[in-house]
């Protein structure tokens, strides 16, 4: 389930105007091989599984760097404080002729690589004492060096056309943001009741940062001036927090002070800093090139050097109620920000100039329909004129900011498609479109330069691997061995594909079946994907280790995707409009009987469910509804929706989704009709709940009432909560937890079916 549904960053039946030859991949990018090892997937091999991402390109194409996340058990540590990420840098050859090297080692989590113009350095960014900063790594040789020591932090670095100068983002407290920065008044509404914006005193993030060392101002028992002093010092200690914003929660804690992202500039090569530069220690000699109550972000340099095109938007209204989103111009000068393409209904943000700088490139949403808007491909002129969408017949969502060709004939992006992510050209004079990568595989990150692209690929038998080709002829190479080593003596099942027609719409789903099944009949998992636009598939990597545990455990794996799923088009994106439940389930459910149509194999008596987020939800509101499955667990999920408006940082798909707010008559019937906790007392299946204690995108009271409601009914439920863990437990949650939640879920299921795998199931703790 996203924090938000707008835009940031299909059937093969389905009639598109898909241009030119489609290219087979080869058979190196989805080895079959793979699948005749006998060692089956079990939950410890979660540790191994390696993933690239954030691939940089030289000019010259002839090498890549990308950043490697590895998963590490800390020798002499057990439980979770025994198991760390690491992220480090990588450098490969592009022609594949020459192993990649690393480039960073140790307890670090390396970001952002960038290469210089020339290809002689990279800079990227690393956590010194909690706050990113920018570093440079000379590939000539020597150690990297820190090249920010920005008061608040700096990341996305960019480098300029000529190499000399490099950009990046800060985030600036909004206390720090000076009049003589432009900025003497808010633009909005001040938002605290009966008080003034940096009236005085005030609170954090309301404009006073000025007295944090100074003694305790003020006095509880003094007149109204000295009381205020008072309290505003407590809320400077955040004990208590003042919380004036309609987005107060992150998602693992209470939102900080409000922020605003800035840009900035500093010389590539070490100098003196000015006097009096106020976010930069001496030696970095960065200069503040936006300012004011806004946010500047994304930058990328136009290819003269001249200025940096950025996201951005002014803020007419508080930052926590904007969604719109504009194109901005950056002048390097120093002679300030200024809009560039403000397109009347669009949402607009990514751009990337053109090389020869005459178009520029984008992403847009309909911010009219921000939670169920598809992510178009937009070109403009360079001086923001003329915006109009390429491709406009496309009916899929990209997936990935733009990436030119080098001649500027082409731009090359991934888009979500039926259960994968494929990689497609677009012809920018023609719009027509050109497939360049497809099958059931998805290009989870991909960068192109002097006609070669490296790109990360999802394969059913190769969860990640990177690969590099040659634009013309997609010729590709695997670059070293992120998994495949240790996959060669495993066992893969590969998910079978089917398709079903419900209600006039094309549902697709797969089945993937145990690799030691023999001829009787085998109990089933149904999976169910969240969002609710989330979109499953061969290509799609974070369901991968789970979907072949179960199989090794002797399970069948059935998953689909059903309406309001990405991937089909924006009609069949919002046919869960005020439908949550009824529609959705029955799609899934419809998917289940023609598998269990379809092979016989899967035991109808054996079958359980589950599901996260808005899956959580739908595991519960399918077993208040329908009783054939002998065990259930619901993960992170929402469950009364009224009360998710107020509970998590998601709210805004109550509005989005139901046409209004919980204390409308009309939104609210729409609620409470789709919330399983209406249901409760219909809830017999045996239930496994499980939520983080962290999670704020949708809230443990959610599991809390459910749990209480089931205890009091007498059903058969059990608990799980995670500590220090938020709503991505599954993904990015401590490596321990991680395998934890998989044998819990495998456990309680092999308590409530019956077959050989049951024998070898984990001890209850």
């Amino acid at each position: 389930m996203p924090r938000h549904e707008s835009a940031p960053r299909h059937a093969r039946r389905t009639p598109l105007a898909w241009i030119g030859l489609t290219l087979a991949l080869a058979l190196t990018l989805a080895p079959t091989a793979a699948m005749a090892g006998s060692e089956p997937i079990v939950i410890s091999d979660l540790l191994k599984l390696r993933t690239a991402n954030q691939i940089d390109v030289s000019a010259d194409g002839s090498q890549a760097v990308y950043v490697v996340r590895s998963m590490v058990a800390v020798e002499g540590e057990s439980g979770a404080s025994g198991h760390r990420y690491e992220q480090h840098l990588w450098l490969a050859d592009t022609t594949g002729d020459v192993p990649p090297r690393q480039l960073t080692f140790g307890e670090r989590r390396d970001t952002s690589p960038a290469f210089s113009p020339h290809g002689e350095h990279i800079a990227f960014v690393r956590q010194v004492d909690d706050l990113p900063q920018i570093w440079i790594l000379p590939l000539s040789g020597g150690e990297a060096f820190q090249r920010t020591h920005s008061e608040h932090g700096a990341t996305s670095p960019t480098w300029s056309p000529n190499g000399e100068t490099i950009a990046f983002q800060s985030e600036i407290p909004i206390d720090e943001i000076q009049p003589d920065e432009g900025a003497s008044a808010l633009p909005w509404a001040y938002e605290r009741a009966g008080r003034s914006f940096r009236d005085t005193p005030s609170t954090p993030g309301d404009g006073d940062g000025e007295h944090d060392d100074e003694p305790t101002p003020g006095s509880p028992d003094g007149d109204l001036a000295s009381l205020q002093a008072w309290l505003a010092h407590n809320a400077r200690e955040e004990d208590p927090r003042v919380l004036a914003r309609l987005d107060f929660q992150d998602e693992h804690s209470l939102a900080s002070p409000l922020t605003f992202t800035h840009i900035f500039a500093i010389p590539a090569t070490p100098d003196t800093a000015p006097a009096g530069n106020r976010h930069e220690a001496p030696g970095d000699a960065a200069r503040q090139l936006t300012h004011g109550f806004q946010d500047f972000s994304n930058p990328a340099w136009h290819p003269d050097g001249s200025a940096l095109l950025v996201d951005s938007a002014p803020n007419p209204v508080h930052p926590d109620r904007v969604i719109d989103g504009d194109l901005w111009r950056v002048a390097i000068d120093g002679s300030g920000a200024h809009p560039l393409v403000d397109w009347p209904d669009w949402n607009a943000f990514a751009a990337v100039p053109s090389p020869d700088g005459k178009m520029i490139a984008f992403l847009a949403s309909d911010q009219n329909d921000p939670t169920y808007s598809l992510t178009h491909l937009a070109l403009a002129k360079a001086d923001g004129s003329q915006p109009r969408r390429l491709a406009a017949e496309l009916d899929r969502s990209i997936d990935s900011a733009p990436v030119w060709s080098a001649d500027g004939r082409s731009i090359y992006v991934t888009i979500r498609d039926r259960g994968a992510f494929p990689l497609v050209r677009v012809d920018v004079v023609r719009g027509t479109i050109e497939r360049v990568i497809e099958d059931a595989v998805g290009v989870r990150d991909f960068d192109l330069a002097a006609g070669r692209i490296v790109y990360a690929l999802t394969a059913a038998a190769s969860p990640f691997e990177l690969y590099a080709a040659r634009a013309t002829d997609m010729d590709a190479r695997r670059l070293g061995a992120l998994n495949a080593d240790w996959l060669a003596t495993k066992h893969i099942v590969t998910p079978e594909e089917h398709w079903i027609e419900r209600d006039g719409k094309q549902i697709q789903y797969w089945v993937m079946r145990p690799p030691a099944a023999g001829g009787g009949k085998i109990p089933t998992v149904l999976e169910i994907h969240g969002g609710p636009s989330a979109m499953w598939g061969p290509g799609e990597f974070t369901m991968w280790h789970e979907f072949q545990v179960l199989a090794a455990r002797g399970f069948g794996v059935v998953y689909s995707n059903p309406r309001g799923s990405s991937g089909y088009g924006y009609g069949f994106r919002r046919a869960n409009y005020r439908d949550w439940g009824h529609g959705p389930a029955g799609d899934i459910l419809a998917a289940l009987d023609a598998a269990a149509a379809q092979h016989d194999w899967i035991d109808r008596e054996q079958l359980v469910v589950t599901g996260g987020s808005y899956a959580g939800y739908m595991t519960a509101w399918i077993v208040s509804q329908d009783q054939r499955f002998q065990a259930a667990v619901a993960q992170r999920g929402v469950y009364e929706l009224s009360f998710f408006f107020g509970e998590g940082n998601a709210w805004r798909l109550v509005p989005y989704h139901f046409g209004g707010y919980p204390w409308e008559a009309e939104a609210r019937r729409f609620l409470d009709a789709n919330s399983p906790q209406s249901f409760v007392e219909q809830i017999r299946t045996p239930l496994l709940i499980m939520h983080a204690d962290n999670d704020l995108r949708t809230g443990v009271n959610q599991s809390e009432t459910l749990v209480k409601s089931l205890k009091v009914l007498g059903r058969p439920v059990e608990y799980v909560r995670y500590p220090d863990e938020g709503h991505d437990l599954s993904r990015t949650g401590n490596p321990y937890r991680r395998m934890d939640r998989m044998g819990r879920i495998v456990e309680f299921f092999e308590r409530f079916i019956d077959h050989p795998a049951a024998a070898s199931a984990l001890p209850v703790p």
